[in-house]
C-alpha cells in the first residue's frame, strides 16, 4: 500500500488541478467567474469534497445512465456538483458551456500533473476495493482466470523492434523475467480480424473469404464482417456454443462474442442493448474526473493526428494518404475512448474476480497504422500507450480477489506499401472494367478496411457525401448506354400530331433509374487489402476459368498481365483451382507447376490457404492478390490505405502471441485461427 504522505500529495495534486482548470476555463470566458484566485482555490476544495461525498453514491444509482448514453451522464453528473459547488461558495459563478468544459480542464490539468509526479490514477479505487475484499464482501478464487489482450494488427516483426526500440517496456520486462514466451502465429486467408477471431473465439472461419464477401444466392447481398446485421448473422452460422469464452467468460470490444455471457462492445452483439450493460462498467464511472480525463485524451489525440497529417505534408513521407478532418475523431474513437473504456472495464473484471476468461481488443494501433503506415511515430506512439494499459491491467493483478493470466497477442498483421490507385492511376474496379464491355454494370467497394467501428462514424457520412456529390462513374456509363439506344429508337419512332397532349396528360412516370446497386450489378468488385475479389453475378453459381474465358475473353488475361497484380485464382473444370501469373501457373489441385511458380513470394502454405479459399461457398469467381516485393516488404493494396491487411503478401500473415511461460503451446506451428483457438481452449481447459 501507499504511506499516508502519497494520500496527501494524491489530494493536493487533485485540488491543484481543479484549481488550475478553473484558472483556464475562466480564462476563457465562457461562463466561469470567481472574484479571486484565493475564492477559486477554495471552490476546486469545495467540489473535491462533494465529489468524496455524492460521487460514489450518485454513480450507483445513476449507472444505466451514464453506460447507456456513453459516458454523457457523467459529465453532466460533474456539471451538477460544479453548480452546488457555486451555489455554496460566494464570489464563484459557473454556467453554459463551462459545466461541460471545466470538469474535462480540472481532468486534463490533473492528468499532467500526476504523470509528471508519477501518481497512480487507479490507486484510489484500489483502495476501496481492499476495504471490501477486507470487509468479506468479495471472496478469494484460488482458479487462475485468464484475460487476453489482442492488440489489433501488429505483426510479430513489428512487436519485435517495438521491443527493441523500448516502446513497450511492460512486455519486454515480462519476457526478460521469464513470466512470458512470445511466438509468431500464421493467419488463414484473408489476413483480418473477420477470419481470425471468427478462429480464435469460435473456432471455425469457414467460408469467410474476407471482410467482404458476396453471397449470390441471396441477390447479391454483401456481407460485411462489421455490419451490423451481418455480424449476428455470421456468428450464428460460425458459433456450436463452445467458444472460447463459453465458460464464465467475458467478450471487451471484439467483433464476434466467443459465446461469453457478459459482453461490452461487441459487434455481433450491438443490437442487444439489454447484452451492452455490465457491472463491469462501474470502474469507468468510479471516481469523477475519469470520464472528463478521457474526453481530454480523446481531444488530445485528434489534435496530435491533425499535426501528424501536417507532419507527414512537410516531410512527403511516402506513401502517403489522404486522411481529411473527420478521420482524426475516428482514429481518437479507437486509439483513446475505446482503449480507456476497455481497460477500465477489464480493471473492473479482475477486481470483481466473477469472469474466468475474458478476451479484449485494443483497436488503435490497427486504425493508425492503416492511414500513417506500420512502422510510422504515430503507431509505435500508440503502441507505447497500449503498453501502460498493459502496466495498468498488471498492477490490477495484485488487488484481485483470484490471480489472472494475461496473454497478449494479435489477430494479424499489416504490410505497408503505396496502394494501387497510387502506383498506377486506376483502381482494381477500373481495371476490370477496362477489360469488360462497356455496357457492363459494375459495382463495387474499395473504401478503406476499418475493421471496426470506424465504420460506425464514417459509413453513414460517406453514404451522404456519395448523395450529394451525384452519380458515380458506373451510373454515367450506364446512363450513355440507355442515352445512345433510345436515340437510335426515337430516331426511328415518328410522332404523330395530336397525340402530343395525350401524352403530356396521360403519361405514367416511371421510376427514375437508380444508380448500380449490388442487386442488379452484373459484376461485384470488393477489397481487403491487397486481396480483390471479383464477382460475376449474372450467374448464382461460381463461374468456371472456361467459362469466364468465353463470357468476358479479357478478364483473365488482362488481370494477370498487369504488373500490379500477383496472382489470380480460378478454378477450371477441368484442372481444378488455378493460381496463375505472369511466368507461370500453380495448379493447387495437385501442385504440379507450369513456368514459374507465381506463389513462390506468398510463403510456403500459400497454396494451401488457397485451396482451403476455393472451397469455401462464397468464394468469388475470379480471386486477385496484388505482387508482393520481398525486398521492400510491399504490396499494393486495393484500398487507400498504408498499412494493409487481408491477402497475402509480408508481414500481414504474421501476428504473435505472448502468453505465460507455464503453458505448454504445442511443437508444432501454429498456422491458421482454428488451430489457435484449439491450443488456447486446451490450456483453459487445464487451469
Amino acid at each position: 500500500g501507499h504511506s499516508r504522505f502519497y494520500w496527501l500529495g494524491r489530494t493536493l495534486v487533485m485540488w491543484l488541478g481543479g484549481f488550475l482548470g478553473f484558472v483556464i476555463i475562466d480564462y476563457l470566458s465562457v461562463g466561469l467567474h470567481f472574484d479571486d484566485w484565493y475564492t477559486a482555490f477554495i471552490a476546486a476544495g469545495v467540489v473535491g469534497i462533494l465529489n468524496a461525498m455524492f460521487w460514489p453514491v450518485l454513480t450507483r444509482i445513476l449507472l444505466p445512465f451514464m453506460v447507456f448514453t456513453v459516458g454523457i451522464g457523467a459529465l453532466l453528473l460533474n456539471a451538477f456538483l460544479l453548480w452546488l459547488a457555486s451555489d455554496l461558495v460566494a464570489g464563484f459563478t459557473i454556467e453554459g458551456p463551462a459545466l461541460i468544459l471545466t470538469p474535462i480542464a480540472m481532468a486534463a490539468v490533473t492528468a499532467v500533473l500526476s504523470a509528471i509526479l508519477t501518481i497512480d490514477d487507479d490507486a484510489t479505487y484500489y483502495r476501496s476495493v481492499i476495504r471490501k475484499f477486507k470487509k468479506g464482501k468479495i471472496k478469494f478464487d484460488e482458479k487462475p482466470g485468464v484475460v487476453f489482450l489482442e492488440i489489433d494488427g501488429l505483426a510479430f516483426n513489428i512487436l519485435s523492434e517495438a521491443l527493441e526500440k523500448g516502446a513497450m517496456p511492460t512486455l519486454k520486462k515480462w519476457l526478460e523475467n521469464g513470466t512470458h514466451r512470445v511466438m509468431p502465429w500464421e493467419t488463414d486467408l484473408s489476413s483480418q480480424t473477420g477470419a481470425s477471431q471468427a478462429g480464435i473465439l469460435h473456432g471455425n472461419n469457414h467460408n469467410i473469404p474476407a471482410f467482404r464477401w458476396v453471397e449470390k444466392d441471396k441477390n447479391n447481398k454483401i456481407m460485411v464482417s462489421t455490419g451490423l446485421a451481418d455480424a449476428p448473422v455470421i456468428e450464428k452460422r460460425i458459433s456450436d456454443g463452445n467458444g472460447l469464452l463459453a465458460c464464465h467468460g467475458a467478450s471487451r470490444t471484439n467483433l464476434f462474442s466467443g459465446d461469453a455471457g457478459d459482453v461490452i462492445f461487441t459487434y455481433s452483439q450491438l443490437k442487444d442493448l439489454g447484452r451492452f450493460y455490465s457491472r463491469a462498467w462501474y470502474y469507468v464511472y468510479s471516481y469523477p474526473s475519469n470520464f472528463a480525463r478521457i474526453v481530454a485524451l480523446f481531444l488530445w489525440d485528434v489534435l496530435l493526428d491533425l499535426a501528424s497529417q501536417i507532419v507527414h505534408w512537410i516531410k512527403n513521407i511516402q506513401p502517403r494518404i489522404k486522411r481529411g478532418l473527420i478521420y482524426p475523431f475516428v482514429r481518437a474513437g479507437a486509439n483513446v475512448f475505446l482503449r480507456e473504456v476497455t481497460t477500465a472495464v477489464v480493471i473492473g473484471d479482475m477486481l470483481d474476480g466473477k469472469i474466468d476468461v475474458a478476451y479484449v481488443t485494443y483497436l488503435g494501433y490497427d486504425e493508425i497504422a492503416h492511414h500513417s503506415g506500420t512502422r510510422d511515430w504515430d503507431a509505435f506512439h500508440a503502441l507505447k500507450k497500449l503498453d501502460m494499459q498493459f502496466h495498468r491491467l498488471d498492477n490490477a493483478r495484485k488487488y484481485s480477489p483470484r490471480p489472472y493470466h494475461l496473454v497478449v497477442q494479435s489477430d494479424h498483421g499489416q504490410t505497408n506499401g503505396a496502394t494501387f490507385l497510387q502506383r498506377y492511376g486506376l483502381s482494381l474496379e477500373d481495371l476490370v472494367r477496362d477489360l469488360m464491355p462497356p455496357e457492363t454494370r459494375i459495382y463495387s467497394e474499395l473504401s478503406s478496411n476499418e475493421d471496426h467501428f470506424g465504420q460506425a462514424i464514417q459509413n453513414p457520412i460517406e453514404d451522404s457525401k456519395k448523395y450529394i456529390m451525384g452519380r458515380s462513374e458506373p451510373v454515367v456509363d450506364e446512363s450513355r448506354y440507355i442515352f445512345d439506344t433510345t436515340v437510335k429508337k426515337a430516331d426511328e419512332t415518328p410522332v404523330i400530331k395530336g397525340k402530343v397532349l395525350g401524352y403530356l396528360q396521360r403519361h405514367q412516370i416511371g421510376e427514375l433509374h437508380s444508380k448500380v446497386s449490388s442487386a442488379n450489378a452484373q459484376v461485384i468488385v470488393l477489397a481487403s487489402g491487397n486481396l480483390g475479389l471479383i464477382y460475376l453475378t449474372e450467374h448464382v453459381d461460381r463461374l468456371t476459368f472456361e467459362q469466364i474465358k468465353t463470357i468476358y475473353p479479357d478478364l483473365i488475361p488482362g488481370l494477370v498481365q498487369h504488373e500490379g497484380v500477383g496472382f489470380v485464382m480460378v478454378s477450371s473444370k477441368e484442372h481444378g483451382p488455378m493460381a496463375m501469373g505472369r511466368e507461370g501457373i500453380h495448379y493447387l489441385k495437385d501442385g504440379t507447376i507450369e513456368g514459374e511458380d507465381p506463389l513462390t513470394p506468398f510463403g510456403p502454405r500459400a497454396h494451401e490457404h488457397l485451396l482451403r479459399t476455393d472451397s469455401f461457398q462464397y468464394a468469388p469467381d475470379i480471386l486477385v492478390n496484388s505482387f508482393y516485393d520481398g525486398e521492400k516488404n510491399e504490396v499494393a493494396a486495393f484500398e487507400e490505405l498504408v498499412g494493409s491487411h487481408g491477402g497475402l503478401g509480408g508481414e500481414q500473415t504474421q501476428p504473435f502471441i505472448l502468453y505465460p511461460s507455464k503453458w505448454s503451446m504445442g511443437s508444432e506451428e501454429i498456422v491458421g485461427a482454428e488451430k489457435l483457438y484449439k491450443v488456447l481452449k486446451k490450456q483453459l481447459e487445464q487451469l
